[in-house]
């Protein structure tokens, strides 16, 4: 019996990945490969960055073959360089063959991620701006990618509508303005849910403070808006700054004085990171003759 992953919801995507690959069966290994051929196969970086996922990429192998042998030689949210062994798969080359790509996809995606998030973590420095994510990711993987901001150095907006409250442009005008969307939430929810709304002007700002909103998103405003916006919340409520983010313009918005700066490109933008595997074929068995 192995042994799950603690990635969330790692399983369930695994399955769905391979299924969507292996389909009835890796048709160029059954054709071109013994079925009782053994190998070693060897994950590797390629580039420089933030190793996340290790766990799912070994979870890949395990579920295709529970009796091979899986050695994870990075820990995520370690820093990797070219040529770093990152995985050690020992068993059917079958089994290493079929599950080459899906565990790449996944190691690649999710080092992307961590990668970036490191690279806006990094640019804020010195200031004391959290990067934050958002809900602009991949269907059915939100929770792995968000894990991956983790791995990153980034902290986790809501995971989801189910969780916090966010009262956006669309609510505010199907509720009848600011004051009205709080008040209604402040009143369903009691006070225990913290309640966040999204700001554009001068004027929406006063309104999200005169309402006691627990932290105002700051939507699509210049640095020197974002500066007196937070100036008028004086720490009445957390700001965050949303919209436009970039790595050359991340530090002038951290700067501004936000708390928080939420950066959707970390999960919808990364770009893969370089890596690879190589297979070393072992040694058929040979039989003796009788």
């Amino acid at each position: 019996m192995t042994r799950p992953s603690p990635l969330p919801d790692v399983d369930r995507a695994i399955r769905l990945a391979l299924a969507e690959d292996i389909g009835k069966g890796d048709l160029t290994t059954r054709v071109t490969i013994p079925p009782a051929r053994r190998a070693v196969g060897l994950i590797v970086a390629g580039s420089w960055g933030i190793a996340a996922g290790l766990p799912a990429a070994a979870r890949v192998f395990r579920i295709l073959d529970p009796s091979c042998r899986v050695r994870v030689q990075k820990k995520d949210g370690s820093a990797v360089r070219p040529g770093d062994p990152l995985l050690e798969i020992s068993g059917s080359a079958w089994t290493i063959l079929a599950g080459e790509r899906v565990a790449l996809n996944f190691l690649q995606h999710l080092s992307g991620i961590a990668t970036l998030t490191h690279a806006f973590v990094r640019a804020v420095r010195g200031t004391r701006a959290r990067i934050l994510d958002t809900r602009k990711t991949i269907p059915g993987l939100r929770l792995l990618e968000k894990y991956a901001v983790r791995m990153g150095g980034g902290a986790n907006h809501r995971m989801g509508l189910y969780d916090a409250i966010l009262i956006k442009d669309n609510h505010i005008a199907a509720s009848g303005g600011i004051l009205a969307a709080i008040a209604a939430a402040r009143k369903a929810t009691r006070g225990r849910v913290p309640i966040e709304v999204e700001a554009r002007t001068p004027l929406e700002v006063r309104e999200a403070l005169l309402a006691g909103a627990d932290t105002i998103l700051l939507d699509n405003m210049t640095p020197q808006q974002l500066r007196a916006a937070v100036r008028m919340v004086g720490g009445r409520a957390r700001t965050e700054a949303s919209g436009g983010l970039t790595l050359r313009n991340v530090r002038t918005i951290a700067r501004t004085g936000v708390n928080d700066i939420s950066v959707g490109a970390l999960t919808h933008s990364a770009p893969a990171l370089d890596i690879s595997l190589d297979l070393k074929l072992l040694p058929a068995k040979r039989t003796r003759p009788r």
